[in-house]
């Protein structure tokens, strides 16, 4: 019987993840495997079914988008480096903006202190932002919320307007080379490895961006070609939105109903900040405004990473940018935060 209590929260997560997977593909929803996960397993955990997965299986999902990713460098890469120099110079505008306008909104518009609205309009690094909060920078659980309202609504929001907004090139990917099961093992084996000694030195999504390096070194180099099996993908992305779903079921009815406008008013505003740069960088560099706008959507790393994918976007340009985000946002809160308290 204790096995089986231990065991529930997995198996139950696990079979409303594919499920939900496979019935948002089947209707063809962009990005259906991720957003028909995340919402099937939030949905029985809102029906109070314990939920989770083991940090083996989030690992596994994590390194085989990173693996995926890093199969879409090439030789090209160099000629594109002056273009991505100039993307990621409006990216560091765009975070800065979004920072600034989210924490305006939810200090004017709903009464919370500075230092709460600067952490909880941060777009990305939730896990950093709530580690702040909890060392008593401002309110912790409403940056929790906040942080896990913008991750929902985006996962859900930016496949869709993705598809609509931009020409996202999703047959591209269709027929590509798939990469042997045994080189396959030996890239997702090395990937977790490192992924887990990267998550020891604090590095963020580690097992993601240890598998984009090791597959893009191998790509570079010409000792590996093809990316992994479409089916494979497909269960890293069922999975990672098992993961999202497993992270807002820390989510309260108390807190939802107090927190509700103020987390949708700060995404709308992270939002169109992202959508205005973007704009921007497109008319700037002749990007797929579509795709500047993935690379730049104030969302969690592996889940527009994961969307950029499956959206058929060019994979290395969307992850390099939000890795970028990821670590000029380590630097720039604490920088906000302190002006906050003068």
């Amino acid at each position: 019987m204790s096995f089986l209590r231990e065991t529930q929260p997995f198996v139950t997560t696990l079979v409303a993840g594919a499920a939900g997977a496979a019935l948002a593909a089947l209707a063809g929803i962009p990005a259906g495997a991720l957003i028909g996960s995340t919402l099937a397993v939030v949905a029985v955990s809102a029906l109070k079914f314990r939920v989770g997965l083991p940090n083996s299986l989030r690992d596994l999902a994590f390194a085989t988008i990173g693996v995926s990713l890093g199969s879409g460098v090439d030789e090209r890469l160099i000629g594109q480096i002056g273009t991505w120099g100039i993307s990621l110079a409006v990216l560091m505008l765009s975070l800065i903006a979004t920072l600034l306008v989210g924490r305006l909104i939810l200090a004017q518009f709903f009464g919370m202190d500075k230092q709460t609205a600067t952490l909880a309009s941060s777009p990305g690094t939730m896990s950093n932002a709530i580690a702040i909060a909890v060392e008593g920078h401002g309110d912790a659980t409403a940056v929790m919320f906040l942080q896990l309202t913008r991750l929902l609504v985006l996962v859900i929001a930016v496949p869709p307007l993705a598809t609509m907004l931009g020409d996202a090139p999703t047959a591209g990917a269709v027929g590509a080379a798939e990469v042997t099961l045994p080189v396959l093992a030996l890239l997702l084996a090395a990937a977790i490895l490192l992924g887990r000694i990267g998550g020891h030195l604090g590095l963020p999504a580690a097992s993601l961006l240890a598998g984009m390096v090791i597959s893009a070194g191998g790509h570079a180099a010409g000792l590996i070609h093809g990316t992994a099996p479409g089916w494979i993908t497909f269960v890293a992305f069922a999975l990672t939105g098992a993961v999202l779903g497993t992270r807002m079921s820390l989510v309260t009815l108390q807190q939802t109903k107090r927190f509700a406008v103020a987390g949708l008013a700060v995404v709308g505003g992270a939002i169109l900040c992202s959508l205005a740069f973007a704009a921007l960088t497109s008319a700037m560099t002749n990007l797929s405004f579509g795709q500047v706008w993935i690379a730049y959507a104030p969302g969690g790393v592996e889940a527009m990473a994961a969307i950029g994918l499956s959206l058929g976007y060019d994979p290395a340009y969307v992850a390099v940018h939000h890795f970028a985000r990821i670590f000029a946002l380590v630097v720039i809160v604490p920088v906000v935060l302190k002006l906050a308290d003068r």
